[in-house]
């Protein structure tokens, strides 16, 4: 029942992560949070005609959704890596020894971007 609950928070994140981005249309990969706002203030200031008192009341409503997303993420953090190392485990199972070493740099390359782009 808990592993259902998590992978609910988890897919309802990843939603809203992948809508923001189909519907904000996000800049770039690893633009600064400063910088996704000013975009999308600025394509919903064009797209709907915000006037400046609306625009000046949307940056903190977006500062808000942000930070509350951050904090998510950081709650799930640790479920989210239990379960990535659980999947590694039962992979690493079924591989043979020639495909171990193969798995490891694998992962080892696979983690090294993904920290990149958390470091952006």
């Amino acid at each position: 029942m808990l592993v259902v609950f998590v992978l609910g928070i988890a897919l309802g994140a990843l939603g809203a992560y992948v809508a923001g981005r189909r519907v904000w249309g996000a800049p770039t990969e690893g633009a600064s949070h400063r910088a996704k706002r000013a975009h999308i203030v600025e394509r919903m200031t064009r797209e709907l005609t915000l006037s400046p008192d609306q625009q000046k009341q949307l940056g903190p409503i977006l500062d808000d959704m942000q930070a509350k997303f951050r904090a998510l993420h950081e709650q799930m953090a640790p479920q989210t890596e239990q379960i990535r190392q659980e999947g590694r485990a039962r992979i690493r199972a079924l591989l043979t020894p020639e495909q171990e070493p193969k798995f490891e740099d694998f992962l080892r390359r696979f983690d090294e971007q993904k920290k990149k782009k958390n470091e952006q």
